[in-house]
C-alpha cells in the first residue's frame, strides 16, 4: 500500500529524532573544533623535529585508524569505564581527583565519545594537514622572517590562510564521520543513547528505530532526509576553504598577509 510522505510526517513529531539530530551536530561541532586543533598542532610540532623521526611517530599515531572501531571502542572502556577504568584507578584515585564515569554521567558522555574519535582521527588528520603544511612554498615563509616575523606570526598570517583548503577538507572529514558513528557509540553505550538520551547519535537511533522498534521505513526516511541538508553544509565547507585557498594564493593577497605580520 502506498503511503507517500507518511514516514516523513512521522518524522516531524519524534522528539527523538530531533534530540538524535542536535547532539549529532553538537558532537560533529566538538570534534571538528578539538581534533582539528589538537592535529594542527601536532603537524606544526613535527615539522620541527627531526626527520627521521617524523615516520615513526605518525605512524604510532595513525594505529587507532587503522584498528577496527569495535577494538577501539573496547581499549576505551579498559581505560575511562567509571571506577574500574585505568584513567580512574591509576591516575585520578591516587592523586586525589575526583572520579568521572565517562560511560554513565550523561554531562560528559557526549565529550568521551570526542575523546573516543580524537583518539581514532588525530594521527590521519595530522598526516593531511602535515602534508598541507609540506606543499606550503618556502619563498612565503622567507619574506615573513625578512618582513621581521616571529614563529607565532608566520602561522598565523602565513600556514592558516595557505592551509585554509586542506582544512576545509578536514572539517568535511571529521563531519561527515560523525554522522556515520556506530560501533564505537554502540559498544561504549550498549546500543541506545546513554543515561537520559545523552550521548543518543542519529545514526544509532536510526538503526535503533529499524532493528529494535521494526519501523524500517521510519529508519529510512531520517537517513534519506538527511542527505539534502548534508550536502549542502559539505558544500559550503569546501566552497568556503576553496574561496579562502584561492585568496590566500593570489600574489597580492599573499604579499598582504605576510606583511601584515609586521603589525
Amino acid at each position: 500500500m502506498f503511503i507517500g510522505f507518511a514516514h516523513y510526517s512521522e518524522l516531524l513529531s519524534d522528539a527523538r529524532f530531533f534530540h538524535a539530530l542536535r547532539n549529532t551536530f553538537a558532537y560533529a561541532a566538538m570534534t571538528i573544533t578539538l581534533v582539528t586543533a589538537f592535529s594542527l598542532g601536532l603537524a606544526h610540532l613535527l615539522r620541527r623535529i627531526y626527520a627521521g623521526l617524523r615516520g615513526p611517530v605518525l605512524f604510532c599515531l595513525m594505529l587507532p585508524g587503522l584498528t577496527p572501531p569495535a577494538v577501539l571502542a573496547f581499549l576505551y572502556l579498559l581505560v575511562f569505564n567509571g571506577p574500574h577504568g585505568m584513567l580512574n584507578g591509576l591516575i585520578a584515585a591516587p592523586l586525589g581527583l575526583p572520579m568521572v564515569d565517562w560511560i554513565r554521567d550523561p554531562r560528559v558522555i557526549k565529550f568521551s565519545l570526542v575523546l573516543l574519535t580524537l583518539w581514532r582521527w588525530s594521527g590521519f588528520t595530522t598526516l593531511i594537514l602535515l602534508s598541507g603544511m609540506e606543499g606550503i612554498p618556502k619563498a612565503y615563509y622567507d619574506l615573513a622572517r625578512a618582513e621581521g616575523a616571529g614563529s607565532w606570526q608566520a602561522f598565523r598570517h602565513v600556514t592558516l590562510p595557505m592551509l585554509s583548503h586542506v582544512l576545509a577538507f578536514t572539517a568535511v572529514f571529521l563531519f561527515l564521520d560523525a554522522f556515520v558513528l556506530f560501533e564505537g557509540a554502540y559498544i561504549l553505550l550498549g546500543g541506545s543513547g546513554g543515561t537520559l538520551d545523552a550521548g543518543l547519535l542519529l545514526v544509532a537511533y536510526t538503526y535503533q528505530t529499524a532493528f529494535t522498534f521494526g519501523k524500517f521505513g521510519t529508519a529510512a526516511a531520517m537517513g534519506f532526509s538527511m542527505v539534502p541538508l548534508l550536502m549542502f553544509i559539505v558544500w559550503l565547507l569546501l566552497l568556503r576553504g576553496r574561496g579562502r585557498a584561492r585568496e590566500a594564493r593570489e600574489p597580492e593577497t599573499a604579499q598582504a598577509l605576510v606583511g601584515g605580520t609586521h603589525g
